[in-house]
């Protein structure tokens, strides 16, 4: 694996993870995280891809610039990315606001140049509207108020021990209780790496934003991953299935380290059943 750099068209120096050869797939992490977390992915996945993990703006490795923290940027960051290094027809994985990212370059690109979709635990919408009955909440995935989010933020802004207690609290709500110690602090160390004054900047905005409409419209061959324990409600993974045509969907039980982290806590699974998807994909085309 090789660390590699680009700028931005305003800017920010990005970091990337680049291993393997052949078709590409550009892995996107979720809010807060990095790249290095898809540890157990890349070495599998370059045995057959082209492998190019990011880490956005902010995150990881990346400079932490003082501007551009808004889902359309992150998603031209990718724009930008993916023409910088001429990838062919990629592959997405998203996991988590990696796959709001994903919608996003849909609503201002669209994904005639793009491939395979791998969509990882995410909710269509991530804060409820007041007068949803508890079937609509469900279907949404949403999993704050407005009052909820608004206090997260200013948890986040406020001094680094709260930030910090309020990291930990909510990273706790997104694994299983199988996951190691060694392993969790590993996640929380890999978390607070985005200052934690633009992490609620970019969570205000990641969290108001419905993507319902645009995920209705996509068409590619889409493979969609849940957690039966998520924070993230699973029937939102169902849903988002039954409105993409012949899109596939696999919920890991609480046994299968079914949490948010899946691709961590049962990176054997994770990693058979995306290669499983992309490789039947490409039998067929």
């Amino acid at each position: 694996m090789q660390r590699k750099t680009f700028k931005t068209s305003d800017g920010a120096q990005m970091s990337y993870i680049s291993a393997g050869e052949g078709k590409p797939i550009v892995m996107l992490h979720g809010w807060s995280q990095s790249a290095e977390q898809f540890k157990y992915q890349i070495p599998a996945f370059a045995e057959h891809y082209r492998v190019i993990a990011v880490d956005l703006r902010g995150h990881g490795e990346s400079e932490k610039v003082s501007f551009g923290y808004r889902i359309s940027r992150l998603s031209k960051d990718l724009q930008e990315l993916i023409g910088a290094l001429q990838l062919e027809k990629p592959h997405l994985l998203g996991h988590s606001m990696g796959c709001a990212i994903i919608w996003s370059y849909l609503d201002l690109f669209g994904l005639d140049e793009i491939d395979r979709l791998v969509l990882v635990d995410q909710s269509p919408l991530g804060t409820l509207r007041s007068h949803w009955d508890a079937q609509e909440i469900a279907a949404s995935g949403a999993i704050f108020t407005a009052e909820q989010l608004n206090a997260a933020v200013y948890a986040l802004e406020s001094s680094k021990s709260e930030a910090e207690e309020f990291t930990r609290n909510l990273l706790a709500s997104m694994v299983t209780p199988a996951m190691s110690k060694e392993q969790f602090e590993w996640i929380v160390e890999c978390n607070q790496r985005l200052p934690r004054a633009i992490a609620a900047t970019l969570l205000y905005n990641h969290l108001h934003t419905d993507w319902r409409d645009q995920i209705v419209r996509i068409r590619n061959p889409t493979l969609i991953l849940g957690g039966r324990k998520s924070m993230i409600p699973w029937q939102s993974q169902v849903w988002i299935n039954q409105n993409i045509p012949d899109s596939e969907l696999e919920i890991f039980e609480a046994a299968e380290g079914g949490g948010h982290f899946m691709f961590i806590e049962n990176p054997d699974k994770f990693n058979r059943r995306v290669l499983q998807f992309l490789s039947r994909w490409r039998s067929l085309s």
